[in-house]
């Protein structure tokens, strides 16, 4: 079985907004929620960033039975673990076990803000792999001390705190970090229909959920939506790392300059107004191994994509 989840874009969307989008999805029947963790959008034209954790407890209260995960969260360097220890601990405690964690080495566009240096990709996973030990210590409910590399934390205890620990699914776009995944969460996210790192989570051992979004827009016409991309969503086609190292919205805009319109349909976004096209996309996904595919509406007709998925993609994957 897989499940058929909808993006909660906090890079387009107010929190209300994010809300009632929320509380749409549910009704139209998908079966999870993701949503994004980000201090700045990728380019301006985007428009907003609310705190994640604030919209997560509003979520929580006005949905009743579906999953929601925040994809994903950087515990390493914007916010201490022990902060984002204590954010996900009330976030469990309001959903119960309605909740999924993701995590990742994060991108300098979000974790450059508070002044301390971005490194290079080993020495990000290293931070992760030791904001992971002191996020699961304190998730125990124990007081804890931690004295590390990166993190210290002293006689500190979380007093309101989850019975079990909180589901974490952490991303990888490369084998390496695939297989630290594999060793270290308890699920793997993704962005797009890649196969080798599923390939690479489940060689070295990883045997839980697996989770890919696909961008795309829903519009009446092929036109109106590649357009809709190419002015809301250009990052989505700027190519290799850039995505991790540029810091700001003013360097992707920069970057996006390079891409045309013609791009967009090659970064693997769906654009095609047939449902059979967005059907395939979800397929290919699965086909690559993913048990939990997701769609990012991009743009403003978020009820206008809720209603075409209602009627016309979701009823395919019943």
């Amino acid at each position: 079985m897989t499940d058929i989840g909808y993006t909660l874009s906090s890079e387009e969307h107010v929190p209300t907004e994010l809300v009632d989008i929320a509380r749409r999805a549910e009704e139209a029947g998908f079966d999870f929620l993701s949503i994004s963790d980000h201090f700045h959008p990728w380019v301006s034209a985007q428009g907003e960033s609310p705190f994640v954790w604030s919209t997560l407890g509003a979520i929580a209260t006005e949905t009743d039975d579906i999953e929601v995960g925040v994809g994903v969260t950087c515990p390493t360097i914007r916010i201490h673990p022990v902060n984002v220890a204590h954010a996900v601990a009330t976030v469990d405690e309001l959903f119960g076990d309605r909740f999924t964690f993701g995590v990742g080495t994060g991108e300098n566009l979000n974790e450059h803000v508070t002044g301390e240096r971005w490194p290079e990709h080993d020495v990000r996973l290293e931070m992760l792999d030791e904001a992971m030990d002191v996020m699961r210590q304190l998730w125990t409910g124990q007081t804890t001390s931690h004295h590390g590399e990166h993190y210290t934390v002293e006689n500190a205890r979380l007093y309101t705190c989850p019975d079990e620990q909180p589901t974490t699914i952490a991303s990888a776009f490369g084998p390496q970090t695939a297989e630290w995944v594999a060793e270290t969460a308890d699920g793997l996210w993704c962005s797009g229909p890649k196969g080798e790192p599923v390939a690479a989570y489940e060689d070295a051992g990883g045997d839980g959920p697996k989770y890919t979004q696909l961008h795309g827009c829903y519009a009446e016409t092929e036109e109106e939506a590649i357009e809709t991309i190419y002015e809301q969503w250009p990052n989505g086609s700027i190519p290799g790392e850039l995505g991790q190292e540029l810091p700001t919205p003013a360097h992707f805009e920069q970057a996006a300059q390079l891409v045309e319109k013609e791009d967009i349909a090659e970064a693997g976004t769906t654009t095609e107004p047939d449902p059979q096209a967005h059907i395939d996309s979800i397929e290919q996904a699965i086909d690559a191994g993913y048990d939990h595919v997701y769609f990012h509406q991009i743009g403003d007709e978020q009820e206008l994509a809720i209603e075409f998925y209602e009627e016309d993609v979701l009823p395919s994957f019943d």
